[in-house]
């Protein structure tokens, strides 16, 4: 365990939900309110390895405990962990970095089975291996322990959304209650009160939906932009049969799996409403959150992918015009597209610290939670 409160150089790598590729971005942080950006970096996935890892999503439903790797999962983890290290040999490179220069870098790996009624999370990512062949400490495994105190394992960000809540520009840094949207595969928010009261949980599906249906019916990864949504017309009966799932009305707030909303049947839209439809029903599911918390928010922060779909962005504006305003990270002077690789930089380092990661107003745990699990690197062992 690191001393609360030292200032450490830390890397962190998130692999979402959409499944695209590598987010990694690097912080100098003390695990709590010094927080400095610093170079970020994306590696996409080729179309080859997408489809083993949603390949992996089938064979992942036969796991019974966190440990198990059926099928081929077990090769499929360490091509992905090696993937990751040579995401961060290329980024030091470019930065023109040693491995020495970084403290820790935080792993999250690829979630291929999240069931939170079960107590069970799985990420694919070998910690040790990571940490072996970088030089490097690594810090992964974050989310298990909270589901050990009763959490839900997500969502994990929110600790280090109420840091960046603090330092927002002048501009911005009254506009409290404020919330962070992060619209990845599925969409999930974090509330920040005026006393720092945190509260966190899904909203619904976020990009995972409209990134199948256009991999479907026109052979591309997403709507870039909302590009083929802007073409169609929102089917109202269609959207309002995702919207009335119990998921949004239900008291308890729980964390999805990208599968638990299912794609329209091929008969209920063609190519252009169908994306339409999902943009306005990912933009709906965010504005229904409002109704879990303890006040309506005054600014809403957009991150993520989805954030660039033009069509999400209007839809939310207009569901919450009377409420609050809509702006994107980067005009909050933010980075939308890394903040969840700073994150789990910010995380690895709290980590160390022994500081709380999960709250019981964001996962549901029993009390604060700290969590992780460090694999030491081979110059960490050297004198």
């Amino acid at each position: 365990m690191t001393e609360h409160g030292a200032v450490m150089r830390a890397i962190g790598l998130m692999s979402g939900t959409s499944m695209d590729g590598i987010d990694l971005a690097m912080l100098e942080t003390d695990g709590d309110g010094l927080v400095k950006r610093g170079a970020s970096s994306f590696t996409p996935y080729d179309a080859r390895f997408r489809k083993r890892l949603e390949a992996a999503l089938e064979t992942a439903k036969a796991i019974e405990a966190r440990t198990d790797r059926p099928g081929d999962l077990s090769e499929l983890e360490a091509e992905l962990t090696d993937r990751h290290a040579a995401a961060v040999e290329a980024f030091l490179a470019r930065e023109g970095l040693s491995a020495s220069d970084i403290d820790v870098v935080g792993f999250h790996g690829q979630t291929v089975l999240h069931r939170p009624l079960k107590a069970l999370t799985v990420q694919l990512g070998d910690g040790a291996r990571l940490a072996d062949r970088l030089g490097i400490d690594v810090v992964y495994d974050l989310r298990a322990r909270d589901m050990t105190l009763g959490g839900q394992g997500a969502p994990l960000v929110p600790a280090y959304h109420r840091a960046l809540a603090v330092g927002l520009p002048e501009e911005w840094a009254g506009e409290t209650p404020v919330v962070f949207v992060n619209i990845g595969g599925i969409s999930n928010i974090t509330y920040v009160g005026p006393d720092g009261d945190l509260r966190a949980f899904d909203s619904g599906p976020g990009n995972t939906l409209i990134d199948r249906w256009v991999t479907r019916h026109a052979g591309i990864p997403y709507d870039a932009g909302g590009a083929i949504a802007s073409e169609g017309r929102v089917l109202s009966g269609l959207a309002n049969r995702y919207l009335s799932s119990p998921f949004f009305t239900v008291k308890e707030r729980i964390s999805l799996d990208r599968n638990d909303f299912q794609l329209p049947d091929d008969s209920e839209a063609g190519l252009e409403d169908g994306a339409r439809t999902l943009a306005f029903v990912t933009a709906a599911a965010i504005a229904k959150a409002q109704a879990h918390l303890p006040q309506k928010p005054k600014l809403w922060i957009l991150t993520g992918g989805g954030r660039h779909n033009r069509l999400i962005v209007e839809d939310l504006t207009v569901a919450t015009r009377h409420t609050g305003q809509v702006i994107v990270a980067e005009e909050a002077g933010l980075n939308g597209d890394s903040m969840e690789a700073e994150a789990w930089a910010w995380l690895a380092v709290r980590s160390l610290a022994g500081l709380p990661i999960t709250y019981p107003g964001t996962t549901g745990v029993r009390e604060p939670a700290t969590g992780g699990v460090l694999a030491r690197g081979k110059a960490a062992d050297q004198p």
